[in-house]
């Protein structure tokens, strides 16, 4: 039965008006990255003015104080007021997060989410009536070929890359170490694009030989952009629906499968067995549903975006054993993280 609203909750409806507002919040932040905001405060020595801000980063002085009032209600810079002076500077949150500087800095999710998914998202509607991605209507480009609009230039490519990045800050360290995966001594990312995760896995297991497997072209960007100067990964070109894929003891599909249709996924997945060694796996990452369908609020939201963005969808526990049973899977577990992204390991 949902829960019994207050009178006073029926009376004035908070929560829905901030849901109504969400949208907003979202696009202040954005707006603030996109402008160059955090690094320029995280770069000051001191509290600084609207005026300032706004001669730095080219803009009205009235815009500036107006977003920067926004940033200071929900809590993400301070302000203070000297001799009638108002000055602002940033919080610990926008310092490590915010600033593109940072070394946990989602900055370029940031980006991705404002010019690529907020577009998207305005199209919602259409998506819904038609159940299709929203790729046609938004970019001008075919519903039918989701990573042609993903990576529908190399600008486009290297802001999805770094979301990708982003999102391993968060969550790699705990999808890594869901489970022990020393035993397996040959680890082959499959669609690992950066390497971002790849880089997590070797450093939790350094005996481990780790590869990421992807497009031809994603790789040459991977490796261009993306390198480090200890990186023990290594990158190999190729196309896991069309072209074989390496041998190895432990396959990673790390936000893979919500791409797809179910035919496509049952595709991979027993190509995957096919070649998996006898006693290795499968570590599937993504963010699982719950079964009676009420939550996570988050999963939720990015099978919506699945929608409206590709051709798959999230799913709970239950569907991804089916698949990975069919596919020939067996002693399957799964972790539930607490954070965005949750883990599924499945034994050949």
């Amino acid at each position: 039965m949902a829960e019994q609203l207050s009178q006073s909750e029926l009376d004035y409806p908070f929560k829905l008006l901030e849901y109504f507002n969400g949208f907003r919040i979202s696009k202040v932040i954005f707006t603030a990255c996109e402008l160059g905001v955090f690094d320029l405060l995280l770069g000051s020595q001191r509290p600084v003015s609207a005026g300032h801000l706004a001669q730095e980063l080219g803009t009205s002085v009235d815009g500036m104080e107006r977003l920067l009032d926004v940033l200071v209600g929900i809590e993400i810079l301070d302000v203070e007021t000297v001799d009638g002076t108002v000055s602002y500077s940033s919080t610990d949150v926008a310092n490590l997060y915010l600033a593109k500087g940072s070394a946990k800095s989602l900055h370029d999710m940031i980006l991705y989410q404002s010019q690529t998914i907020y577009p998207l998202w305005s199209n919602m509607v259409d998506a819904v009536r038609e159940g299709k991605n929203q790729n046609e209507r938004t970019f001008g480009l075919p519903a039918e070929d989701i990573f042609q609009a993903i990576y529908r230039s190399e600008e486009e490519m290297l802001k999805f890359m770094g979301l990708m990045n982003s999102s391993w800050v968060l969550d790699g360290q705990d999808i890594a170490t869901a489970f022990n995966l020393s035993s397996f001594k040959t680890v082959v990312d499959l669609g690992g694009c950066s390497g971002a995760f790849a880089r997590v896995m070797a450093k939790a297991y350094p005996s481990s030989s780790v590869t990421v497997f992807d497009l031809p072209q994603v790789v040459e960007t991977a490796q261009k952009h993306f390198s480090e100067e200890d990186d023990t990964i290594i990158f190999q070109a190729g196309d896991f629906f069309d072209g074989d894929i390496p041998s190895a003891d432990l396959y990673i599909l790390a936000r893979i499968i919500h791409d797809w249709n179910e035919d496509k996924c049952l595709k991979l997945l027993k190509k995957v067995y096919e070649n998996c060694q006898p006693g290795g796996g499968i570590l599937l990452v993504e963010a699982m549903l719950f079964e009676n369908r009420r939550g996570p609020v988050m999963a939720q939201i990015f099978s919506l975006n699945m929608l409206v963005q590709t051709e798959g969808r999230e799913h709970p526990p239950s569907q991804y054993s089916a698949m990975l049973t069919t596919a020939g899977f067996q002693d399957i577990q799964v972790c539930r993280t607490g954070k965005s992204y949750d883990a599924i390991l499945a034994i050949k």
